[in-house]
């Protein structure tokens, strides 16, 4: 698998030949000014939560490419209001195969509201099986216990998680949520976009070190082989 990064927690991931584009926050992301959003490819698009900074870029996406939007119930009539049609609504626990790989919902502990403060439904993370892999996204979350529920499901090849802070989980929070989901491979995602949530790479990157887990940060714009 490819993982390309793309500022935040947008990434995507190519799965049998099709792009599955994560919470896509890009145009006023200021870290992220040398990422064209008219030339991200993506055949799905799946949306952990409704704030801005995991769904700005949502829509322009999906009306260019057609892209199937995997979200909740919510973002889902939302995205329908506003003119893109091509979507999947899901909620938390529930699981569907698409044509070329399979999700499943998981608990996030996070809120989930629109620019305005509507309701954004559940925030969620992903399971993601094809491929003879899975990996799991967290979403925007708290360290829970449902997170030892994951190995259940699915032998993971490698977890994305936010390591971030204030928002989310830190440094030693995702160190043990990737213990719970049994991975030693972590993409990091959700830093150092605002003043809130900069890290310290090194120390982070050692931090997971010292427990045997291998810590990516990757630089926007970088291409990761899983």
């Amino acid at each position: 698998m490819k993982l390309s990064y793309y500022g935040h927690s947008c990434f995507s991931v190519e799965v049998n030949g099709k792009h599955l584009l994560f919470d896509p926050f890009i145009s006023a992301n200021e870290l992220a000014k040398d990422i064209d959003i008219q030339q991200i490819p993506a055949d799905y698009i799946l949306v952990s939560h409704a704030h801005t900074d995991h769904i700005l870029d949502c829509v322009a996406i999906a009306l260019r490419t057609g892209a199937k939007v995997i979200s909740s119930w919510e973002i889902h009539e939302w995205l329908q209001a506003k003119g893109v049609h091509n979507t999947h609504p899901m909620n938390t626990g529930g699981k569907w195969t698409f044509d070329d790989f399979t999700v499943k919902c998981t608990v996030a502990q996070h809120s989930s509201s629109f620019a305005d403060g509507s309701y954004g439904g559940n925030p969620m993370g992903f399971i993601v099986y094809a491929e003879n892999q899975s990996f799991y996204y967290s979403g925007d979350t708290a360290l829970t216990l449902d997170m030892q529920l994951i190995p259940r499901w699915a032998d993971l090849s490698f977890a994305v998680l936010p390591i971030g802070d204030n928002f989310t989980m830190g440094i030693r929070d995702a160190i043990a949520a990737a213990q719970f989901v049994k991975v030693t491979h972590v993409i990091g995602v959700h830093f150092d976009t605002f003043g809130f949530v900069k890290i310290d790479h090194h120390d982070a990157t050692e931090a997971f070190a010292k427990e045997s887990l291998k810590l990516t940060l990757p630089a926007i714009g970088q291409v990761v082989d899983i």
